[in-house]
């Protein structure tokens, strides 16, 4: 069941952090406005809450860089080097150590976390990976009143809402309505 406090497409860790400043309507409200909110949406997102160890500051600092980030992503530009030293500030405090391992019989480098996956790194590490693939673009969704952002990893493309059961399904239903 869809968590009702927060919008969690699932498609990437960091846009869903982001999402959280961006609302559906055109009255968007921060659903971070405070510590509570955070941790309710780090359990929502199964993960270890960071914010007693984080300044709450530097939690929504992060989310406005990422913000940022994915604004200038989804019109195709790259990445600002701004923002990607702010995701290697972060990626930098992770604690842990890398590891050679054997996969199918092949030899590969792999970062081991030294504890458990923070909120913070898991968010910083996901914005990391997304910059990492380019198969992996950021837009906008094209729905009426939504701002959401998503990734769209088609071989087309061509994605164009946040998700196909809310806003592509109410475009379809406008679309029929204008035809009768």
């Amino acid at each position: 069941m869809p968590d009702p406090e927060f919008t969690l497409l699932g498609d990437a860790l960091w846009l869903d952090f982001v999402n959280t400043g961006e609302g559906r309507t055109p009255d968007t409200h921060d659903r971070l406005p405070d510590l509570a909110a955070y941790h309710r949406w780090a359990k929502a997102q199964k993960l270890t809450s960071d914010a007693n160890i984080i300044p709450f500051g530097k939690l929504t600092g992060l989310r406005a860089t990422l913000a940022g980030l994915a604004g200038v992503l989804s019109t195709g530009r790259p990445a600002p080097a701004s923002a990607v030293e702010v995701i290697n500030e972060f990626l930098a405090q992770s604690a842990g150590y890398f590891q050679l391992i054997r996969t199918q019989g092949k030899w590969h480098v792999q970062f081991t976390p030294g504890h458990s996956t923070s909120a913070t790194d898991a968010i910083v590490l996901s914005a990391a990976r997304s910059l990492a693939d380019t198969r992996k673009k950021v837009h906008r969704c094209a729905g009426d009143g939504c701002s959401l952002f998503f990734i769209d990893d088609s071989a087309t493309q061509s994605r164009r809402w946040c998700s196909i059961e809310v806003c592509g399904a109410r475009n379809r239903v406008e679309r029929r309505r204008g035809l009768q």
